[in-house]
């Protein structure tokens, strides 16, 4: 059946399932954590949590994920429920940019990738942490506006569900006049509802028992996973594209110098789509030919922006917002490795 497909193909399909298979895991216990941080995650303990301090609020956001064992392939659907929940968004960006790199998984997956010494880890995790200073603050105290698509700003509460699944059998019994004007209160109390959602959503969710929460937990996950799954999905079969039809062996001949050889490895990494938990296996491998400051900009780059974390981005942020954050994340990987 396959015998007269091209060999080019074959390849291409292999690559396409192995990133699938690479990235699924990742993306269930991202979509878990997300579903978590929805019924779980109070508004009240992230606004006590999180520094009113701009600046204060980027570094706790940088740092935190040394808690999250979670990859690039699932940070988004978490950092999209935290800042719905009121997470700033320059500290929520930070989060995205450090927890696929800093985690203690992805740390010791690199020691070990490099023969059991700390320069590369502890130069991957300076540099995640540079640039997520750097494009924390650029966002804090530079980009105006909102960063999440407008549909991601408002998320409806299992209470709200709750009262959407029982409006009908509500409008049956009252009868048309009573349904009318029940309708008329209640599409003003979901807009007034939507207009103080980040008040509203804490304090449905906590009054809720604890299997149901459980059970919208899972509910949410199950959403989220086929919301970016679609995504992931494209962004694997591009990456796999790029894979097979533009040759590695082409990119590497014309790295020669810094400058280039830096360039030419940030392609790699966003082309290639790596897992960060496997990325540094990779890495190392090119320890031979090219120099370790193109080297930990693969490794940095890479978990920051690859194809598939695009595709997912897009999702779910503004474009205008995606592209600050593309230019400013090429821009400080690119400094950082030129002059370690």
């Amino acid at each position: 059946m396959f015998q007269n497909l091209p060999d080019s193909f074959l390849q291409m399909n292999t690559i396409f399932i192995s990133i699938m298979i690479e990235a699924l895991p990742f993306v269930l216990i991202g979509v878990f954590i997300a579903g978590f941080i929805q019924m779980f995650i109070s508004e009240a303990f992230i606004a006590k949590i999180m520094p009113k301090n701009r600046f204060l609020a980027v570094i706790v956001g940088s740092v935190i994920g040394v808690l999250f064992p979670s990859c690039e392939c699932g940070i988004v659907p978490i950092v999209r429920n935290l800042i719905a929940k009121g997470v700033p968004l320059h500290a929520g960006i930070a989060f995205m940019l450090t927890a696929p790199i800093i985690n203690p998984v992805v740390l010791f997956s690199t020691y070990v990738a490099f023969g059991s010494t700390w320069e590369v880890p502890l130069l991957r995790v300076l540099g995640s942490l540079v640039v997520a200073m750097v494009v924390g603050n650029a966002i804090a105290y530079f980009y105006k506006g909102e960063g999440l698509k407008e549909k991601f700003l408002l998320y409806e509460t299992a209470g709200e569900r709750k009262e959407k699944a029982e409006a009908p059998a509500v409008m049956a019994i009252a009868g048309m006049d009573g349904a009318v004007a029940s309708g008329s209160a209640h599409t003003m109390a979901n807009s007034e509802a939507k207009h103080h959602h980040h008040h509203d959503h804490s304090h449905d969710d906590a009054k809720m028992p604890m299997k149901d929460r459980i059970w919208h937990t899972l509910q949410h996950a199950v959403d989220e996973f086929f919301s970016v799954g679609k995504f992931l999905v494209f962004g694997a079969l591009l990456a796999a594209v790029m894979q097979t039809y533009i040759k590695t062996s082409t990119l590497v001949s014309i790295g020669h110098g810094p400058v280039l050889s830096i360039l030419l490895m940030m392609v790699l990494a966003f082309v290639l789509s790596l897992c960060s938990e496997a990325d540094a296996f990779i890495g190392a491998s090119f320890r031979s030919v090219f120099s370790t400051q193109s080297i930990v900009a693969f490794l940095v780059f890479g978990p920051m922006l690859d194809i598939k974390n695009l595709m997912m981005m897009l999702a779910t942020f503004k474009a205008k917002f995606v592209a600050f954050i593309v230019i400013g994340v090429t821009v400080t990987v690119f400094a950082y490795a030129l002059f370690i």
